[in-house]
């Protein structure tokens, strides 16, 4: 039984030790969030100057309403 005591007591202090490596305060994302996030920032980036350069094509005039155009000249007849 003096074995289970002991490999409990080891595990409790390795946990002791990893928890104090690690302090909730200087958890960071790293550099790979960073690069994660400017990778799809540059994509929002381009899909943006995408989407600009395609509504400037769009050549769009809009067709008069008909209906539009006789309710003036009905209630002023």
């Amino acid at each position: 039984m003096p074995d289970m005591s002991a490999s409990a007591n080891l595990a409790m202090t390795h946990a002791a030790t990893l928890a104090k490596e690690l302090d909730e305060n200087k958890v960071t994302p790293g550099v790979l969030g960073f690069l994660v996030f400017a990778a799809l920032a540059v994509g929002v980036w381009f899909l943006m100057k995408s989407m600009n350069r395609h509504m400037g094509q769009i050549d769009f005039e809009e067709a008069p309403d008909p209906k539009a155009e006789q309710s003036p000249r009905t209630s002023g007849a």
